[in-house]
């Protein structure tokens, strides 16, 4: 019989070695590296027998569409790309406290309610917690089958007699239990074998499995990364707990769209559906206040509207602040220097400020334009004109480049009540007519200079670009 065999694994990104440290040399973690127990394989037989040889087949066919089972919640659905796909795995990440289980028991109700089945089980709650929480949220008469286990095993054997499931939510996978590894719970080796067989089982039985994840303090999901490779949707909660609004992203789906958004709101009976984001994130914006600008932004395919707002203060002694809120914080160091070299903007003796009002976090480039708008305004004391929006992307030598869907971005715009939108100006050779919302007055600029001499109380003679 094989004698086992003990390696180390970092507990933070899986990585492998052969005796303990105390950091891990692959992801920099400090006192994450944990000793295994592993059954050594044996050796070779001297005549093994061999395997079935497998199909292929051509790569034309008919391929429909697979079927979806809607959740009730209209912004979880989008971020599903139209909601659950039987024998799919789902997993889902977030800080604690932030509504993941909140989110996932009333979908869970939501389904039940239309007649599907749906089983609930969870290894860090008692029935008790669950039934208490169900109650608030005024979901307590629905039919949810709940089970609290660890053991992986059990939980199997359950699933396999339970027939017509569409929903099965494991809350959560760092708390599940494989018997045959000898290690705790939420070990690299403990949530590889745990989310391994739960997915087995959602393959084998076509029901939709949701896993829910824990995060570490950086916010990325706890774990082996081969995880998030196994599951077919990665979605992530975005937001503070402090703040009223949660975002829940799709940073991996293959049944839909990636970067796909739900925007909900926290309340006392669960989360509300936001149905109109960008009403939302501009309710309490206040015009003519310098220092504003308004962004049509996308998110998926969504576009969203949103107030990004800057703040410049004076510091003459050493070396300014930069300080970014919802921004890559790198990208607003690019931009303050190409509004320096390239439009004359001096902000080596001040402080910025910058946030994306409404706790969204921006990650496309197309920010570029309405940043600097806000931090032109703020330089120069100019309020933005109320009914315009900015967007697009500015390079290091100045110009204002071409963003995708306009067209879309121009249509929210309008949509609000916004009568005018600064955008990149368009090539005379190659670009279609851009198909702009009547009403909509359109000021296109080649060159971040033009955008600050806006703002400028006395224009100066336009230099050679």
């Amino acid at each position: 019989m094989a004698k086992p065999v003990s390696r180390y694994v970092c507990q933070a990104c899986g990585a492998v070695t052969s005796k303990w440290a105390g950091r891990c040399e692959t992801c920099g973690e400090w006192n994450t590296i944990q000793e295994e127990t592993v059954a050594a394989r044996p050796g070779p037989a001297a005549k093994s027998a061999s395997g079935r040889p497998v199909a292929f087949v051509g790569l034309s066919g008919s391929a429909e569409p697979p079927p979806r089972a809607p959740t009730g919640i209209a912004e979880l659905d989008r971020v599903l790309g139209g909601g659950l796909v039987p024998a799919s795995a789902v997993l889902v990440g977030g800080d604690p406290g932030i509504g993941k289980s909140t989110l996932l028991l009333q979908a869970a109700a939501a389904l039940a309610r239309a007649g599907r089945r749906v089983l609930y089980v969870t290894g860090e709650e008692s029935i008790d917690q669950i039934r208490l929480r169900a109650r608030r949220l005024g979901v307590a008469d629905s039919t949810i089958e709940l089970a609290a286990a660890i053991n992986v095993r059990d939980i199997g054997a359950a699933l396999e007699k339970a027939g017509n499931t569409t929903l099965v939510v494991i809350d959560s996978i760092q708390t599940m239990w494989v018997d045959a590894i000898d290690s705790a719970p939420g070990t690299v080796a403990q949530v590889r074998a745990s989310s391994f067989e739960l997915i087995r089982l959602a393959k084998a039985g076509a029901f939709a499995l949701v896993l829910v994840g824990h995060v570490t303090k950086d916010g990325a999901l706890a774990g082996p990364r081969v995880l998030e490779h196994m599951v077919d949707a990665v979605l992530y909660f975005e937001g503070d707990r402090g703040h009223q609004f949660r975002i829940l992203r799709a940073v991996k789906n293959r049944f839909g769209a990636t970067d796909e958004i739900g925007v909900f709101e926290m309340t006392e009976l669960g989360l509300a559906e936001v149905a109109n984001p960008s009403a939302l994130f501009l309710a309490e914006r206040r015009g003519n206040i310098a220092g504003s600008a308004v962004f049509a932004g996308l998110e998926g395919t969504r576009p969203v509207l949103m107030e990004v707002q800057a703040l410049l203060a004076p510091n003459p002694g050493g070396s300014p602040r930069r300080s970014v809120v919802g921004w890559d914080s790198g990208r607003l160091s690019m931009l303050l220097a190409v509004l320096e070299s390239r439009a004359g903007l001096r902000l080596n003796q001040t402080d910025v400020y910058l946030n994306i009002a409404g706790g969204l976090k921006v990650n496309e480039p197309a920010a570029d334009l309405a940043v600097a708008a806000a931090i032109a305004s703020a330089a120069f004391e100019q309020s933005t004109s109320p009914g315009m929006v900015f967007f697009g992307e500015v390079g290091l030598s100045g110009e204002v480049r071409q963003v995708a869907q306009a067209e879309a971005r121009l249509k929210e715009a309008a949509k609000l009540g916004f009568d005018a939108a600064t955008l990149p100006r368009r090539l005379a050779h190659g670009n279609r007519r851009l198909l702009a919302p009547d009403g909509l007055q359109l000021s296109e600029i080649g060159h971040i200079a033009d955008l600050v001499a806006r703002f400028a109380p006395a224009s100066a003679p336009e230099s050679d670009r």
